[in-house]
């Protein structure tokens, strides 16, 4: 029996001075090596941030907006929404420092959802394009105030309309990057773009492009759509409005009010617009009226409106040129990257 109560005490104190060595070092984290991981948490614009480190006795934050902090598991309130690189640098007792990161998505705004995820290795801008296989929301409609359909008898484009029905499938070749630094590429594939008939018609007069494809009379009894040579400037740049009152000129039956010039135009109240100005660029479809509304914009997808002159009595000055938008078309676009 002694011998027995012996040995147990022999164990008991083995184990409890393997236990008691073994925190001693988890703790003090003198037999493991200097490292740094990152544990974080997003509610709207608040991040929660753990640092999961080993021997480390200073944490320092850069939290990616201009702020930081010296404690090992902050909560840090970001003033905007848009993506972020938060760093964290953890230092040993000797001054040994680790580094470890992590990239935040906080309550994207519109913008942040157009141009993509700057902080991200290799970022080359957000580059969309027209989608064929279009949505119900996808649609071809009166420039007024209610977007009335241009035709009854087309509530919306099936996939492939501007191929199938139009005869035009280059329509969706182009693709259009835009760059967190407001920069803007636009990409003809084919050396051509899609735009309407009266402007391409404009261009080719004036010698700034040739029309190289046009189409839509099978459906709508003469061509509305054109493909016109097309090079794009490689310095251009973009415009981001997320809550605007943006008029455009309009034909005087569609028309909420009138310029001080005396010219028609249909006002659009607190909506969101992607303009180009002085730049001569553009996004889905080329005419005279550039700047498009931003209906909806999701991560892989957003719906544009743009406007379009499809009479030639709608202009209405040569100098300055003012062309009146007649129609517009609502068509839908998607990620491509």
């Amino acid at each position: 029996m002694k011998t027995r109560f012996l040995y147990l005490t022999s164990l008991f104190l083995c184990m409890t001075a393997f236990f008691s060595s073994s925190c001693s070092s988890e703790e003090t984290g003198d037999d493991l090596p200097l490292s740094a991981l990152i544990f974080h948490s997003i509610d709207g614009k608040q991040a929660a941030f753990t640092a999961l480190t080993h021997s480390a006795v200073s944490w320092e934050w850069n939290f990616g907006d201009g702020n930081t902090s010296n404690e090992k598991d902050p909560v840090h309130v970001y003033g905007e929404g848009g993506y972020y690189l938060a760093k964290l640098t953890a230092k040993d007792k000797i001054g040994n420092s680790v580094t470890a990161q992590v990239s935040l998505a906080v309550a994207l705004t519109p913008y942040a959802l157009l141009t993509g995820d700057h902080t991200a290795e290799g970022y080359n801008g957000k580059t969309w394009r027209l989608t064929q296989s279009h949505t119900v929301n996808d649609k071809l409609v009166n420039s007024d105030i209610a977007f009335s359909l241009l035709d009854e008898d087309i509530p919306s484009l099936p996939a492939g309309a501007f191929s199938v029905f139009v005869g035009l499938p280059e329509a969706y070749n182009d693709e259009y990057t835009f760059y967190h630094d407001g920069g803007y590429r636009h990409t003809p594939t084919d050396g051509s773009s899609f735009g309407g008939i009266v402007y391409a018609m404009i261009l080719q007069q004036s010698g700034l492009a040739q029309i190289t494809k046009t189409g839509g009379e099978a459906v709508f009894g003469q061509d509305v759509f054109a493909m016109t040579t097309c090079t794009p400037r490689e310095d251009a740049t973009f415009v981001f409005n997320e809550s605007e009152d943006f008029s455009v000129p309009t034909v005087p039956g569609f028309a909420t009010g009138v310029r001080p010039d005396g010219v028609p135009v249909v006002t659009y109240p607190g909506v969101m617009t992607i303009d180009f100005p002085g730049t001569g660029d553009f996004i889905g479809i080329r005419d005279f009226h550039r700047k498009v509304i931003v209906q909806e914009i999701k991560n892989s997808t957003m719906r544009l409106v743009m406007f379009m002159t499809l009479d030639p009595k709608a202009i209405i000055s040569q100098d300055p040129l003012i062309a009146l938008s007649t129609s517009a078309a609502i068509l839908t676009f998607e990620a491509v990257n």
